[in-house]
């Protein structure tokens, strides 16, 4: 282990990896500046430039894209109004506060130091965490695979809690395209319709770009705003210096937030927008200050920026280790990591050692060029929120169409790209979350590949199913989904029975 550490911190230290770490966070902070680009989208975006890169450049390019997305939502958040992404719903509360009694990059300067401190615990966590839970992955077999996708499904509910109905059927679609090609293990087609591409199944990226950039681009173009926010408000934004004390102003509020952030983030499905409230809410429960919060109060930024940026590393954990994504940003990476040919769990941290390590120093290295740029440029980034649509739209969409030609050099990847980025958009209009279906397609083979190998060593379906019940990791995986299927309903539960309460007073 010692071993493979040095060599992971060797190849995080190479000037190559130490430009992409720098590159990937100035990226996710422009990406996450943007209202309505999500992380998501940055990565699917990104995915396809990572090709001719090896799995640490390509991982760290990617991560530190989602590092950097972390704390660029909160820009528009506090020089605009605008959440850049929900996770940053509740730095608006105070940010944009802050912004309109002219202490705007006073509230920069504490969203990235905040954003800082929370991302670097998610990472200790991470590599103090993930190893041993991969360890305890080779005790895994066919069943257990398939009860552990199983699970991974059951986030589907969890992300879908607003509309349970619509996540299942987002869900059920992606789980029906993930069938398509031919069996691995038996051997035969499976609605293809005679088209030789379908073969193979669709490939991962175009359908990912698709669903995430490409409907983005559509809700862009349908709307009737000239640009993505009102250019006026960024008039308010001063300036302001930057003190070394800056740096641990609220310690006690840094690491409460951030251990609320990573252990949300390791619990699949609740997403940055309840460890921000939730940060927001302890950091004026314990704050001395209380009577300030919601008038502009810097403490109320640092909050819910620390809970938020802290689920970068915890999302990281169950995905990294077991393989399973707690959220949209994780489905999507964990794409990315298995087209560089690097599958979750005990091997990526022994055989592939080297590799998953400098990932995790590739974090640190990307964490402190997130707090350089931040202090430095952060309130910049806002005036990309001044160009048209109809350029943004237009300079993504090459971005997309480039990256989904360079997958195969195929135009059939660009039209599955445009099918899919319709698909995205009327699933988006109609009020389906896209998530349940990237998760469907991603985890639904995975889970038919082990119940098919479960068939086969048990001879037969029910002895296999059978053999569930009988295994201890089965078991506690079966209770797990149950509770992740069962927590929705309760919250939703609480949330009326709490709602009719107020109506009654």
């Amino acid at each position: 282990m010692l071993e493979n550490i040095g060599m992971g911190l060797a190849l995080a230290l190479s000037p190559l990896n130490i430009v992409i770490a720098c590159v990937g966070v100035f990226l996710g902070i422009l990406f996450g500046a943007l209202p309505g680009f999500t992380a998501t989208m940055a990565i699917a975006v990104l995915i396809p430039v990572t090709y001719g890169m090896d799995p640490t450049q390509a991982l760290t390019l990617l991560i530190a894209v989602y590092v950097g997305c972390m704390y660029g939502d909160a820009i528009p958040a506090i020089l605009l109004h605008t959440p850049g992404t929900p996770g940053a719903a509740a730095t608006v509360i105070d940010g944009f506060e802050m912004t309109k009694k002219g202490r705007a990059h006073e509230a920069m300067i504490e969203a990235v130091v905040s954003s800082f401190w929370g991302a670097m615990f998610g990472v200790m966590i991470l590599f103090l965490v993930a190893p041993p839970l991969a360890r305890f992955s080779v005790r895994f077999g066919p069943l257990e695979t398939f009860m552990l996708a199983i699970f991974g499904l059951t986030v589907i509910a969890s992300l879908g809690s607003k509309n349970m109905i619509k996540a299942l059927i987002s869900g059920v679609l992606g789980l029906l395209i993930g069938t398509v090609g031919m069996d691995r293990l038996v051997g035969f087609e499976r609605y293809t319709f005679g088209v030789i591409y379908f073969q193979t199944g669709f490939q991962l990226v175009p359908v990912l770009i698709g669903l995430f950039s490409i409907s983005q681009i559509f809700v862009m173009v349908s709307s009737t705003k000239t640009t993505i926010v009102e250019s006026s408000l960024l008039n308010s934004v001063k300036g302001g210096a930057f003190r070394l004390r800056d740096l641990v102003r609220y310690p006690r509020t840094y690491l409460r937030s951030s251990i609320i952030g990573t252990i949300i983030g390791i619990i699949p499905g609740p997403g940055g927008n309840i460890a921000s409230f939730i940060g927001y809410n302890e950091a004026r429960r314990a704050s001395k200050d209380q009577a300030e919060f919601g008038k502009g109060c810097r403490e109320g930024v640092a909050g819910p920026e620390a809970a938020n940026s802290a689920i970068t590393g915890g999302a990281l954990v169950p995905m990294l280790s077991l393989g399973i994504p707690s959220n949209s940003v994780t489905a999507v990476l964990l794409g990315g990591l298995m087209i560089h040919g690097l599958i979750p769990g005990n091997e990526l941290f022994t055989t592939r050692g080297n590799i998953i390590y400098g990932i995790f120093f590739g974090i640190v290295i990307a964490n402190f060029f997130k707090l350089f740029i931040g202090l430095t440029f952060a309130k910049y980034f806002a005036i990309v929120a001044k160009a048209p649509t109809n350029v943004l739209s237009v300079v993504i969409t090459m971005m997309c169409v480039l990256g989904a030609f360079a997958i195969a050099n195929s135009m059939i990847d660009i039209f599955v790209m445009l099918a899919f980025g319709v698909i995205g958009y009327l699933m988006r209009r109609y009020g389906f979350d896209v998530a349940p279906m990237v998760l469907g397609m991603i985890l639904g083979p995975i889970g038919e590949a082990g119940l098919m190998r479960g068939v086969q060593i048990y001879r037969g379906l029910e002895p296999a199913l059978l053999m569930i019940f009988q295994k201890p990791i089965c078991l506690i995986l079966l209770g797990l989904a149950i509770i992740s299927l069962t927590m929705p309903l309760w919250r939703a539960r609480q949330e009326r029975k709490k709602a009719a309460a107020q109506q009654n007073q």
